[in-house]
């Protein structure tokens, strides 16, 4: 999963932080309360958490301990207006990953976030690829051969979900979660429409791979070369 959570409380850089990271080929959701980002981190598998400490309901590092305690593994990028040593080493003994101090670039920002999300175990490429399909995030596309297809945000983060998971089933759920995060209004048939503009991105770019409904199940990739 390419989607991120971002828990800012500041309005304005929270959005900057938003736009700079979608420029780079990473979705987030965008929360300003620990309370609100609890109820979606439950239920939404992000590849990586970004999160300041000074929040109106709490400190960010009370989070992080939560997410640690309850046995969640999931980077944190701390941000913070504290540059003490202690307040440093505090944040990492508490569980953090990475800790960036205000102000900071954007172009900082995203170096560090994409680091962190290729730190676990399961190594994802930054192309990830299945069979003749490459997917290249920070463009947006889709390559086969020498043929490639541009990608609407949703349907690039659908496809990365797809593509990491080589094959196996994706449930239908986690795929919108990944597509329009939960801050979006989606309507019933959203994900029909785009798997339908998927499906012809790929037989125009001549993929012999294909996206297959399992109903009741999910979606997964299928190589029709198998077949032929």
């Amino acid at each position: 999963m390419n989607r991120i959570a971002v828990i800012e409380d500041h309005e304005r850089l929270s959005l900057m932080v938003g736009k700079a990271l979608s420029a780079a080929g990473i979705e987030a959701d965008l929360f300003a309360r620990i309370d609100s980002a609890w109820l979606a981190l439950k239920n939404t598998p992000y590849a990586l958490i970004v999160v300041d400490r000074g929040l109106p309901d709490g400190d960010g590092l009370s989070l992080v301990r939560r997410l640690r305690d309850a046995g969640h593994l999931v980077p944190c990028l701390m941000l913070t207006a504290r540059n003490a040593l202690h307040d440093r080493v505090e944040g990492l003994e508490s569980g953090a990953d990475d800790y960036l101090v205000k102000p900071f670039s954007m172009e900082e920002l995203v170096a560090r976030v994409r680091a962190l999300m290729r730190r676990p175990a399961a190594m994802q490429s930054l192309t990830p690829s299945y069979v003749d399909l490459r997917i290249v995030p920070e463009a947006a596309t889709m390559h086969c051969g020498g043929e490639s297809a541009s990608l609407a945000p949703a349907e690039l983060q659908i496809m990365l979900g797809l593509v990491q998971a080589g094959g196996k089933t994706v449930r239908r759920n986690a795929l919108e979660s990944a597509a329009w995060g939960l801050s979006e209004a989606v309507t019933p048939n959203a994900m029909d429409v785009a798997m339908h503009r998927l499906r012809k991105k790929l037989y125009a770019i001549g993929s012999s791979v294909q996206i297959v409904n399992l109903r009741g199940l999910g979606y997964a990739l299928s190589d029709l070369g198998e077949t032929r």
